[in-house]
């Protein structure tokens, strides 16, 4: 089956092409903003729902669905973004060393009739880390951009201790629920 990806992410294209699914790319935005009264697991949730509309809205009319994913990473039901420089890049990897946090993952496919979703949720701990360590890790520019401001495929990889989970829904995709998702899509809507 074909579709459309909804996402600029060169981590989640590399993860689905790993799979042997093709897709095309489609480039949107929308407002990321969490809901003061909603949880991580609904705000996670309803991004990528909203990322899946945005992208049936400029594929429109076409016959391929839209896959969106989207992950949060949190620690104690705090939500730990993007870091905006690197004085908040510090700050939360100073949180995590030493400590177990989570990492979210919603993924959506959805044509005109309608969704099915998935969602993976994976535990990840980190050694302690030296503020020395975490500076460096900082100056190879590798937490920019990625929530939690660290990518687990990368040089971040010496901070894990372990996971319990999905790993590639930790870099941005998880494999086998996002496989499974399309294979129950292509069955129930015949693509």
């Amino acid at each position: 089956m074909n579709l459309y990806l909804a996402s600029k992410s060169q981590r989640r294209q590399m993860l689905l092409t790993q799979i042997g699914i093709p897709f095309e790319c489609l480039e949107i935005d929308i407002d990321e903003s969490k809901r003061s009264n909603e949880t991580l697991l609904q705000y996670v949730k309803r991004m990528a729902q909203e990322k899946a509309f945005a992208g049936l809205a400029i594929a429109q009319h076409r016959d391929q669905p839209v896959l969106a994913a989207d992950t949060c990473v949190s620690y104690k039901e705090l939500l730990l973004d993007k870091p905006t420089d690197a004085k908040d890049a510090k700050r939360i990897l100073c949180l995590l060393a030493g400590k177990t946090h989570q990492v979210m993952t919603s993924v959506v496919i959805m044509d005109q009739y309608g969704f099915e979703s998935a969602i993976s949720v994976t535990d990840v701990s980190f050694a302690p880390v030296s503020e020395a360590l975490i500076d460096y890790y900082i100056d190879t520019g590798e937490c920019f951009g990625k929530a939690g401001s660290y990518a687990i495929q990368g040089y971040a990889a010496r901070f894990v201790t372990g996971i319990k989970g999905s790993y590639t829904g930790v870099v941005g995709l998880p494999l086998f629920e996002t496989a499974e998702l399309i294979e129950k899509f292509a069955k129930t809507r015949k693509y």
